[in-house]
């Protein structure tokens, strides 16, 4: 009895012996099955390397060859699903690395992930939360040569204009062909100077039917009060209309904000006349070398002067519109519409010579200083 037992005994471990051998085998070609949670507790899992299998698992789920050996054995159909279960929420190496190079992270939640070598020598921020608007380089702190380069001292003469300039120059220069009859006019100043302390010399004037209507020249000091302004004194002599006559002179003149320039001169001459002038101009750039330039001028006498056809209040205006074009900074063709008007005893006292109250005149002239 024992004898028959000892024989069935033998004849059933042969037989399971190739059935053992063969899932040995299968386990042997599948070294996938039970990573995500089917493994035997007798026999755990190497904890050196939390990431060891999972591109091959990855290459093995785009290769189908789980896919291939299901219908073979249930080992498997568990490995199949422990690529559906196990690694749900990971994303493909591949495509989490195409879209964020340096993070590598939402994929392998939980997992300790060992820094490439060379990372810090490649890219020192890795892992750092930048500041919003932080410079990339820090800006270097400005040194004592930095600031002398930046800021160099300014010598005396500089501030004060050391030397002596000069400038000539004639604003108005133009000729008309009106019903009066034609005629020249004239306006132009020039200095000498440092940029504190000048010499001016001013004239006007104008010419009619050949004869000269009017003309004076002024002989000035003059003094910056400002960048802008400038306060003059000295004499002024008027050649025409009537006997000649001088008068002592005292003004401003300057640039007021928004660019106006500005001239007012105040004059005491001779028993007791008095007589004051006014100009202001505006140039209006329409292009770089096309300027529009308008003009008021006002002249004011204290007492009657009929030998020179003056009366006191209000005597004369004149509103100029001249559109130039430099052809060179220095020099300028012009156009203009000049307007000209007589007040008061003036009026009357040009009324009484037969010449007319009131002129309208289209002109054209020059503008050029050196």
């Amino acid at each position: 009895m024992s004898r028959a037992a000892n024989t069935l005994a033998l004849c059933i471990a042969l037989a399971l012996a190739p059935s053992a051998a063969l899932a040995q085998e299968s386990h042997a070609h599948h070294p996938h099955v039970g990573h995500a949670g089917a493994e035997s507790t007798s026999n755990p899992r190497p904890a050196k390397a939390p990431h060891a299998g999972h591109d091959a698992h990855a290459a093995h789920d785009m290769h189908d060859s789980h896919a291939g050996h299901a219908a073979e054995n249930a080992h498997d159909q568990h490995a199949a699903s422990s690529a559906h279960d196990g690694h749900a929420g990971h994303e493909p190496h591949d495509a989490h690395a195409a879209r964020n190079s340096h993070a590598g992270h939402a994929g392998h939640a939980g997992h300790d992930m060992p820094a490439p070598a060379g990372a810090a020598a490649t890219d020192p921020h890795a892992g750092h939360a930048m500041a919003p608007g932080a410079p990339v380089e820090p800006i270097p702190v400005p040194t004592d040569a930095d600031r002398a380069a930046a800021f160099p001292p300014l010598a005396h003469a500089h501030v004060h204009g050391g030397g002596i300039h000069s400038l000539v120059r004639f604003n108005r220069f133009e000729a008309w062909d009106a019903d009066p009859g034609r005629g020249q006019a004239w306006e132009g100043k020039a200095w000498i100077g440092g940029d504190v302390h000048r010499l001016w010399l001013r004239s006007e004037g104008e010419r009619e039917h050949g004869h000269t209507a009017s003309a004076d020249l002024e002989v000035l000091y003059g003094r910056g009060l400002s960048a802008w302004w400038d306060l003059l004194a000295g004499v002024r002599h008027d050649f025409k209309p009537g006997p000649s006559q001088s008068w002592a002179a005292i003004g401003v003149q300057g640039m007021a904000p928004y660019k106006f320039e500005l001239s007012a001169t105040a004059y005491l001459g001779e028993h007791g006349h008095s007589a004051l002038r006014a100009e202001v101009e505006y140039e209006l750039p329409l292009t770089s070398r096309l300027v529009l330039q308008p003009l008021v001028e006002v002249e004011l006498h204290g007492r009657n002067d009929a030998r020179r056809g003056t009366g006191s209040g209000l005597s004369t205006a004149e509103a100029g519109l001249r559109l130039r074009y430099e052809l060179d900074r220095r020099f300028a063709p012009y156009i203009g519409l000049v307007h000209e008007r007589s007040f008061g005893n003036t009026a009357d006292y040009r009324r009484s010579e037969g010449e007319p109250v009131s002129d309208t005149r289209w002109v054209v002239g020059v503008r050029w200083w050196f």
